[in-house]
Formats: C-alpha cells, sequence, structure tokens
C-alpha cells in the first residue's frame, strides 16, 4: 500500500504542477487575446483554473472535484491555449515593444 500512497501523492504533486502552469499560462495573456481568439474572457479563465488549482491542493486526487478542475485544466490547454499562441505575438503582454509600433505593427514614416 506505501507504493500506491506515494504514487498518488505523486499525481497529486503533477497535477497541482499542472494546474498551476495553466494558471499562469492564463494570467500572463493579454485580455483582448482572448476576445481576438473567440474564446471566454480572461477573467473566466482566472477564475476557473484559480479554482481548479486550489481544490488540487486541498482534496485527493480520487475526489470528485479534482477530476472536475482536470477537466477545466485540459480544456484551456488543449483549446484556449493554442488558440492564444495562434495569435500575432502568441497572446503575450507586450513589454519592451519599439516606441514606434502602433496597434497594427511597426510605423514606417509614411514609406
Amino acid at each position: 500500500m506505501q507504493g500506491f500512497a506515494g504514487f498518488m501523492s505523486l499525481l497529486s504533486l503533477a497535477l497541482i504542477v499542472f494546474s498551476g502552469f495553466a494558471l499562469v499560462d492564463a494570467a500572463i495573456r493579454r485580455e483582448d487575446g482572448y476576445r481576438a481568439a473567440g474564446k471566454q474572457t480572461k477573467p473566466f479563465w482566472m477564475i476557473i483554473l484559480g479554482l481548479a488549482f486550489v481544490v488540487n491542493l486541498i482534496f485527493p486526487i480520487l475526489a470528485f472535484l479534482p477530476i472536475i478542475g482536470l477537466v477545466a485544466t485540459i480544456v484551456y490547454m488543449v483549446d484556449v491555449r493554442p488558440a492564444l499562441r495562434s495569435l500575432p505575438g502568441g497572446g503575450r503582454s507586450r513589454r519592451g515593444g519599439s516606441s514606434s509600433d502602433g496597434p497594427y505593427g511597426p510605423y514606417n514614416g509614411g514609406r
């Protein structure tokens, strides 16, 4: 039984890391990227993934709620994240961009 308990604790840790990664990834994406990709809003995904992360921390892996959190995390990772990454700039916030960058790309001075 000790081997099974060790396996379940490793599986629970992997689930926590997976949902934590999805939560951080959702946090660094731009708000308008979610609208441009035609997905739910950023606050919606932050709440869902945050709840999934907290549920994975509190409940054991064989409970019902962590399975629901896992499904929500998988939906984000296989549907929303690829749609956000396919946007120009990867859907990430633009930090350190050029001062000549406009909303549709760099300004070339009318050339």
